[in-house]
This record gives structure tokens, sequence and C-alpha cells, in this order.
């Protein structure tokens, strides 16, 4: 019987990537993510927050709920949430205006006596300090029309997130069975069980990032505590879990956050060291959490080790901004689990990884 040969399979599906194509790849991505951010950072946060409620979804439809129902509790249950962090914001702010006008005469107090230091100890008289603080104000026009630009821009920025998230939410909850189905067909057939287990172990690894993230809160949390608590700043675990909660904004968060402790440090203890101290506790705080806490609670988690972690988040902050430092992690631990899945991104696995570590130690 004459037998019928094998169609050889093709070298190109069998090789591994070496370290300079990954390079390239990479840098080819990395130039589509920065020109198309304003598509895909509200896209990337609709993906994410999708994942985190599908298992809420699919054990209410399993209840007997319907599927839109399910959604929109679902999603309506996130609006509140982060209704909440925002009305903690508008609190923070209304509190500060409120103690504004005594503020405001601290203020003019430390000025007259930075005046009186600086006349006294460098011979610098009254009027020459007016003179370089007018010409400060006359330099300073352009570059403060340059920031209202921007501040705007980020404003408006925030506010098409704020709308485009929910709605892009909604329809990839509703629409995930079709979605699936169109990732499966982009593969080959016998590749389906690979793509589904990378699917729900995707939603796992979500899971646990956001677990990581509300570790890394606890902690912030705590440090900011024992910080303010150490300078004798009043009501210290108060002020230091709001920083922290508020630090889920990146930058703003942090900075109306500080305001009512400086402020009530300032009336309280009539001294420029104590607000000098809180803005040190939460840097320092800050620059931990960046650096050392977030890698290490949220990195354990997604098996990645530390050093990719840290790479990531500067790598997401140089392309999107405060965005990127969030959303880059997760999905930097999606390409590891498709990297430990594919015989040719081995390199990148390894790589990734930390069990290579484990097994050494």
């Amino acid at each position: 019987m004459m037998q019928i040969p094998k169609t050889p399979v093709p070298t190109h599906l069998n090789r591994t990537f070496s370290v300079l194509e990954i390079l390239q790849y990479t840098l080819l991505v990395s130039v589509l993510l920065y020109f198309g951010k304003t598509l895909f950072i509200p896209l990337s946060y609709s993906i994410l927050i999708s994942f985190i409620l599908y298992p809420i979804c699919k054990w209410m439809e399993k209840k007997g709920i319907s599927k839109g129902i399910a959604i929109f509790i679902s999603i309506f249950g996130v609006i509140l949430f982060f209704g909440a962090i925002i009305y903690l914001l508008f609190t923070q702010v209304v509190e500060f205006s409120n103690e504004w006008q005594i503020f405001r005469i601290k203020l003019l107090e430390t000025a007259t006596q930075l005046s009186d230091f600086l006349a006294e100890r460098f011979d610098i008289s009254t009027e020459k300090q007016m003179e370089f603080i007018k010409n400060s104000v006359n330099n300073s026009g352009s570059q403060a029309i340059s920031l209202l630009k921007i501040t705007v821009y980020s404003f408006s920025e925030l506010i098409f997130y704020l709308l485009i998230i929910p709605v892009y939410s909604v329809l990839i909850l509703y629409y995930r069975q079709l979605l699936v189905n169109v990732l499966y067909h982009l593969f080959p057939l016998d590749k389906k069980d690979t793509i589904h287990e990378i699917l729900v172990e995707t939603i796992h690894a979500y899971y646990n990032f956001i677990k990581g993230m509300l570790l890394v809160y606890l902690i912030v949390g705590i440090l900011n505590s024992i910080g303010l608590a150490i300078i004798g700043i009043p009501h210290p675990f108060l002020f230091g879990f709001i920083a922290s909660i508020l630090t889920f904004i990146p930058y703003i968060g942090i900075m109306i956050s500080s305001l009512l402790p400086i402020a009530v440090s300032w009336i309280t203890f009539n001294s420029i060291w104590y607000p000098l101290g809180v803005i040190l506790v939460f840097s320092i705080v800050q620059v931990l959490e960046a650096y050392i806490i977030f890698p290490f609670a949220v990195g354990g988690r997604l098996k990645i080790n530390t050093l990719v972690i840290i790479v990531m988040v500067i790598f997401g902050g140089i392309l999107w901004g405060a965005a990127g430092m969030i959303l880059f992690i997760p999905f930097i631990s999606i390409v590891k689990l498709i990297a430990d899945r594919t015989e040719s991104l081995k390199t990148l696995s390894l790589l990734l990884g930390n069990d290579g570590i484990k097994k050494k130690q």
C-alpha cells in the first residue's frame, strides 16, 4: 500500500524567537501603544474592570438573573465605589476650604517672617525682594498659561475616560462570548484548549492583582499613620488611611489628601517644620510604595520577578503616564501566561518569571 507522505511542519512554527527579535517586537508595540493611548488607556481599564466583574456577573446569571441586569448591577457597584472615592476627595477639599482663612493668615505670617529673615541675615532689603517677586510673576505669565492649558486638557481627558470606560465595560461583558469566539477563530483549532486556559488564568491573575493592590493600600496606610504619629500630627490613622485610599488616583489623590494634615499641623503647632514633616512622610512612603511595596506585594502574586515589575512601572509611566504605571503590570502577567505556553517564547518566559530563581535557591 502506498503511504501518503506527511506534510512537514513549517519550521517557523517551531523556531525560538531570539532576544533581538523580542526587542524589535517590543519596540513596535511600544510605538503603537504610545500613539494610540487615547484609545488603549480607557479600553485597558475597561478590560481590567470586565475581568474583575465577570465572576460576579456569572454568579448572578447562575442564580437566574438576566445577563443585562447582572451587568448593570455590577457596573453600578463599581460606579458607587468610585463615587465614594470622589466624595472623599470632595470632603477633603471642603474641610481644607473651611480652614483656608486661618491658613491664609499663617501663610502671610510665614512670608513676613521669611522676608525679615532674608533682610536680616543676607542683607536683602524688602524693596529688592518685592522687585524679585514682581519680575518672577511677569516672567512666569507664559508658563502659567501653558500650565493652564495642560490642566484643562488633563481634566477634559479625565472626564472622557470617566464617561467612556463604563460604556466599554458594559459592551465587553455583554459581548464576551462573541469576543471569545472571535479569539478562538484567530488560532488553529488545536489551540482552543490552550486559549481557554489562558483566559481563565488571566481572570485569576487580575483577581490576584486586585488582592495585591488592596495589600499595598493597607501597608501604605499603616506606614503613613506611623509616620504622622511619630511627628505628632493629630488623628494620624485617619489622615494616613485617607491618603492611602486616595493614592488610587495617581498624583492628584496624594496631593489633595495631604492638604488637610498640612493645614491642621500648621495651625495646631504654629511652625513650618510640621507641614514639612507631613510632606516628607508622604514622599518617603510614596517612593517605598512605587519601588518596593508595589513590586513585592503584586509581583509575587503574578509570579513575575521584582526587576521586571519595576521596569514595567517606569516603562508604563514613560508611555502612558500614571495610567501606564497601573495597567502595565497586569499586561505583563498576560504576556507571561502566553509565553509559558508557547515553545517559541520560552526565552521571554524565563526572563519574566521567578521560577528559575526559586529552583536555584
